[in-house]
């Protein structure tokens, strides 16, 4: 009875619950400044104006906010989606970064992604 128990809440539990938006791709390139852009993919499963992803953001380990992204409308046909955002300034000490994103309805808590900072 356990097995079946485990394995059928899943399935009744999961179609149900939403779900806050993921970072699935990151690329980060120095810029001639000494800055960075970074190129962040998004996966959510957004219904409109009352669910969408609607921010990313760059943070150092320690959780200092080194960039933000507003997303200023929803992208339900365009699943994943990319968005860009350059000058962003990394402290030389810093050799990697987390980028997050959050979903309006959901707040903050889908994949994250961790990338190592690139020679600049």
């Amino acid at each position: 009875m356990r097995f079946f128990l485990s394995f059928a809440f899943p399935l009744l539990a999961g179609p149900a619950m939403a779900a806050p938006a993921d970072v699935v791709g990151v690329s980060l390139t120095p810029e001639p400044a000494g800055t960075f852009r970074a190129d962040v993919t998004v996966q959510s499963d957004e219904t409109g104006w009352d669910k969408y992803a609607d921010r990313w953001e760059v943070l150092a380990p320690d959780g200092t906010v080194l960039a933000v992204r507003e997303l200023a409308h929803p992208h339900v046909d365009e699943q994943p989606f990319t968005r860009s955002q350059g000058g962003i300034d990394i402290p030389a000490n810093v050799t990697k970064v987390r980028v997050r994103a959050r979903d309006s309805a959901e707040g903050w808590g889908g994949a994250e992604m961790i990338i190592p900072v690139p020679d600049r």
